[in-house]
């Protein structure tokens, strides 16, 4: 595969991780968690931390997420991002979610439930339905129907729907908006923006050259882009055949087919069960039908 960017896919599985999976790039994921925290209080620190150890179900062994991470005081962050829309995406999340709040129970011994906050942040590549089109930033708490006061403050779930942010770089404002717009536009940049040259965007773009990559992380971003690729063509060509039928059930028909297109070349190319239901919404059992 040749690779015409100058600058890495943050949308890939590849990129989203060199940008913000490790410590040499923590003060990244640092910075971008307080823009999306806001006025909550920031984070100082954090320790990336291993999910695959959560829960005593099969299926909660099997929950791994893109980013697990644990803030100085002691606060988890669940950070995901998501290429296409998937069957039961909100039931994901809390299911995720619950692991992480359940692994904080003390094994043998007593405990007063007092737990510790768990933020789960989705970087969405799709717009969830419903909600405002011109509204991107969506945050959701158990809160009492009738008066709208928040039940509970230390399950959040924050979903960056992207496709609805628009700004032009000579619109940016905000740090939060030139995040955005960073995760938006990066792969399609030649160089970096006037508005963007500042220490901590200055060092992502760093981190972000494709030119930069060693042989062996060049070959797996190049899978990783392939798998990203395939996927938004499988789902673009889905969708446009299912609005040319003019029929609800044809999209969704084709939809399916597109994610069992999509499993089945992520299954021949070696990817584990949990990674292609995650960027498919398969079963494990229609994935090993395949």
């Amino acid at each position: 595969m040749i690779v015409n960017e100058k600058y890495i896919d943050p949308f890939t599985d590849f990129g989203f991780k060199k940008l913000f999976g490790n410590e040499s790039n923590k003060d990244l994921l640092i910075d971008f968690l307080n823009q999306v925290l806001a006025d909550r209080e920031q984070v100082r620190d954090l320790t990336y931390l291993n999910a695959e150890n959560l829960g005593e179900t099969e299926w909660d062994r099997r929950a791994v997420f893109d980013l697990y991470c644990e803030n100085e005081r002691g606060e988890k962050f669940i950070i995901e991002m998501q290429n296409v829309s998937q069957r039961f995406f909100r039931e994901r999340s809390i299911f995720y979610a619950s692991c992480s709040l359940r692994e904080q129970a003390p094994k043998g011994k007593g405990w007063d439930f007092n737990l510790s906050a768990v933020y789960t942040i989705g970087v969405l590549n799709f717009s969830l339905p419903g909600g405002d089109p011109g509204r991107y930033v969506r945050e959701v708490q158990l809160m009492d129907i009738r008066t709208f006061e928040v039940l509970y403050e230390k399950l959040t779930f924050i979903y960056l729907e992207l496709p609805k942010f628009r700004k032009t770089e000579e619109q940016l404002v905000t740090h939060f908006d030139k995040w955005l717009y960073v995760l938006n536009n990066l792969p399609a940049l030649q160089e970096i923006p006037a508005t963007l040259r500042e220490g901590i965007f200055v060092k992502l773009f760093n981190q972000a050259e494709i030119a930069k990559l060693s042989p062996e992380d060049m070959r797996t971003y190049e899978q990783s882009l392939k798998v990203y690729r395939d996927n938004q063509n499988t789902m673009d060509y889905a969708i446009e055949t299912a609005e040319e039928k003019g029929m609800q059930k044809g999209l969704q028909k084709g939809l399916q087919m597109a994610m069992v297109k999509v499993a089945r070349e992520m299954k021949s190319d070696g990817f584990s069960f949990e990674k292609i239901a995650r960027f498919t919404g398969l079963t494990r059992e229609e994935i090993e039908s395949l």
